[in-house]
């Protein structure tokens, strides 16, 4: 076991943080069966601290695991089919699927042969990944990816470099075979400045521009689809008790996972549970928290409790943030506090690195309602 800090914490490599290891669980497809959940339920009860997380990249993540309990964890996920047992594998999965793919449609056909190819790939920086988005309009266009599979305006297939406005149009055949091409054009180019895509969108070649992506929908609110119902988690932490409790009244046979802090019920039509945001326009799907002291070693302040009072205080979004990393949200919000020495400084309208309105606020003068 190689445990790292500041390290994209893999089940295989796991990164050490204040309150034990932390692992990421990619759920094949973004999808996990109803056995699967409970045993990832159980899991997180025995062998972390209880909770899971959601990421942006339509993972989980399971914190708080001791030292003594990272072998027995690793078990429970190879047998629960979570984890590749090739860590080379697991990787180089890094594949984020729309929610909203059914069986048999082209977005889950070409995640699945892009799965069935990842040996192909050439060496790509641990970060490095794909999005697959091929319905009617992408919904993933504004989450995390660096080769894009997309409808184009017309409504063929389009394989997009992030960062460019254009991509190369393809035949669905041709789909798997042209991410791996412009996959390796990167890897010929990367740099130690140059690890993400976006970095060399400007000297992407004239036959990977185009065609222009369909235009893209705004990623929807808690409730009913025809999908299924879709349910926020406040911060993107759910308990395993909770997740179970939800399992059970519902009856889900699927968890789907997202990038925005929900989960689908594939066929559900009603789902209400602690723990859970089943209406829209919630204050708490606009408000951010990373886990806080004492769980980050990097945090000196509590950061959930002040986000869950403040978040029907403010008047858009919120991010609370232990320290200056910005770790649960990496970019702007109407109001950023972020933790220093025991106390919160206040951004408006930026991110948690950027200069501060206000210095020193204490966290009780806030839960007190101290004016933002």
């Amino acid at each position: 076991m190689s445990a790292v800090k500041g390290w994209c914490p893999g089940a295989w490599t796991p990164m050490r943080s204040g309150d034990g290891l932390i692992l990421r669980v990619r759920p094949p497809l973004g999808r996990i069966t109803r056995d699967q959940a409970l045993g990832l339920c159980a899991a997180a009860r025995g062998l972390a601290n209880g909770v899971i997380d959601l990421t942006n990249r339509a993972n989980l993540q399971l914190r708080g695991v001791t030292d003594e309990g990272y072998q027995p964890l690793l078990e429970q996920l190879l047998d629960l089919g979570l984890l590749d047992a090739d860590p080379a594998t697991e990787a180089r999965r890094n594949i984020t699927v729309t929610p909203f793919a059914r069986d048999g449609d082209l977005s889950l056909r070409l995640a699945q042969e892009l799965t069935a190819r990842l040996a192909e790939l050439p060496a790509l920086p641990a970060k490095f990944g794909f999005v697959v988005d091929c319905g009617d309009a992408p919904v993933l266009a504004g989450d995390p990816g660096d080769i894009r599979l997309e409808r184009d305006s017309g409504g063929g297939v389009l394989v997009r470099a992030d960062g460019a406005d254009w991509g190369r149009a393809v035949t669905p055949d041709q789909a798997v075979d042209g991410a791996i091409d412009l996959a390796r054009w990167f890897a010929e180019r990367q740099s130690a400045e140059a690890r993400r895509m976006r970095a060399l969108a400007d000297r992407l070649p004239e036959m990977w521009q185009q065609e222009m992506p369909a235009p893209p929908v705004v990623p929807p609110a808690p409730g009913v689809r025809a999908e299924g119902f879709l349910l926020g988690v406040a911060f993107g932490s759910m308990s395993g008790a909770a997740l179970r409790g939800l399992l059970d009244q519902t009856g889900a046979e699927e968890v789907v996972i997202t990038p925005w802090r929900m989960i689908l019920l594939p066929g559900v039509r009603d789902a209400r549970r602690p723990g859970f945001v089943s209406q829209p326009g919630s204050p708490l799907m606009a408000a951010h928290a990373c886990p806080g002291a004492p769980a980050c070693a990097a945090a000196s302040v509590e950061t959930r409790p002040l986000a869950l009072a403040l978040a029907g205080r403010v008047g858009g979004s919120l991010h609370v943030s232990g320290c200056a990393k910005g770790c649960a949200l990496p970019r702007a919000a109407d109001v950023t506090l972020v933790g220093r020495d025991g106390a919160f400084d206040l951004v408006r309208g930026g991110a948690s690195w950027d200069v501060p309105a206000r210095r020193g606020l204490a966290p009780d003068a806030l839960l007190n309602g101290e004016p933002l």
